[in-house]
């Protein structure tokens, strides 16, 4: 599809009611549904669209269920989705299949590129390849500079959505933002290849875990191998590059190699698990991975970020109206309560795998324990139910 963009003369210098700085699904969602409340909303992206992102691919439960709630829900399937019913674990050659409660595998290009597009038909109007950084705020609006190669300009917007995922939203006048990275936290590669074995079929996640980081692989709809990883710094480097370390994490694992890795296109993120405080500040909230990150599994990177979208959306709403800085200190606490116990959930789990003993230890256990196992993958599956209040 060919997004239709706003021309840089017609968003320069104007007053929006909402500016939202990233186009992931976060932003995109944010930008959807203050459109659809009638608002005037810019959605603003580094990127040229459609670009390709480090991620699993892959939406759990949670993430549908955000999508079914805000009328998308057939979106997944129309890009031609791959139905997703199982994960396949694969430590030091001992192999566990994991039922999954639903989900969905789908390119992140082309997901994204499908969210903005709704968010453009809501009303809402999209320029890429465009930096936004947030500058001062003023009794009524805050300001956002905008720059595209050798053009800048300035806007402003009764309030500011920040959805710029893990490289955060750079210095912003009166927001003391302060980010944490966990000192062992791992870095993620990614890469998409068309030729692999038949042993990695459709419908399943494959998780590979070895001593340096863990590799995950998912069919998506266009048939390729999603390869999505976490690797250990000092893995990477000794190993010469992600091709040779996810080799060799499919090798401990036990999973056959895939050959194709080592001629593919890989990027890289910064490290993965990180806290990032305050998530609001005058006229401006934080969303997605813009907040922090923890090393994911079954797809909830993506259903953290559909879920901040959707409750960030009434709280936008009332700052386009007017500004309490009670708003501020209502979404820091629905963020912690939203979120804060799913990212636990997620960094135990991240903690075990970097131990392939205390790792197979838990593999033996959730062997002989599997409703244990089923009662932690429906919990990351469900999408709490939103219960929003303006703290006072």
């Amino acid at each position: 599809m060919t997004l239709p963009e706003a021309a840089w003369e017609s968003v320069a210098e104007r007053t929006w009611d909402a500016v939202v700085i990233g186009a992931g699904p976060a932003g995109a969602v944010a930008a959807r549904q203050l459109a659809l409340r009638g608002a005037r909303v810019l959605l603003v992206d580094k990127k040229p669209f459609p670009r390709p992102k480090v991620c699993g691919a892959c939406l759990n439960g949670a993430g549908l269920q955000v999508l079914e709630s805000i009328g998308l829900e057939a979106l997944p399937a129309r890009l031609g989705g791959v139905p997703l019913d199982g994960l396949r674990l694969g430590i030091a050659g001992r192999f566990q299949e994991i039922p999954l409660p639903g989900g969905m595998a789908v390119s992140r290009s082309r997901f994204d590129e499908a969210l903005v597009g709704a968010a453009v038909d809501a009303g809402a109007r999209f320029l890429s390849d465009a930096r936004a950084s947030i500058a001062d705020a003023t009794a009524d609006a805050r300001h956002v500079r905008l720059t595209r190669r050798d053009r800048a300009t300035s806007v402003s917007a009764r309030v500011v959505v920040a959805a710029s995922g893990l490289g955060g939203i750079g210095p912003a006048d009166g927001l003391a933002l302060r980010t944490r990275v966990e000192r062992r936290s791992r870095v993620g590669s990614g890469c998409a290849v068309v030729d692999f074995p038949a042993f990695y079929r459709t419908w399943t996640i494959f998780m590979a875990v070895g001593k340096g980081g863990y590799v995950g692989l998912v069919r998506v709809e266009d048939g390729s191998l999603n390869a999505a990883a976490a690797f250990e710094r000092r893995f990477l480097r000794a190993s010469g590059g992600p091709a040779v370390a996810a080799a060799r994490v499919l090798s401990e694992s036990g999973f056959p190699s895939v050959p194709a890795l080592g001629e593919a296109e890989w990027r890289g993120t910064v490290a993965l698990t990180r806290e990032t405080r305050p998530v609001a500040g005058e006229r401006v909230f934080l969303i997605g991975d813009a907040t922090g990150y923890v090393e994911p599994f079954t797809g909830e990177g993506m259903a953290w970020a559909l879920m901040s979208a959707q409750a960030v959306e009434s709280l936008a709403a009332r700052a386009i109206e007017g500004w309490d800085p009670a708003l501020a200190r209502s979404w820091s606490i629905t963020h912690d309560r939203l979120l804060a116990g799913r990212r636990r959930t997620c960094r135990a789990a991240a903690l075990l795998l970097r131990s392939p003993r205390l790792a197979s230890l838990a593999f033996a256990a959730s062997s002989r324990l599997p409703g244990l196992t089923r009662r932690i993958i429906e919990h990351v599956n469900d999408a709490p139910a939103l219960n929003l209040r303006v703290e006072s």
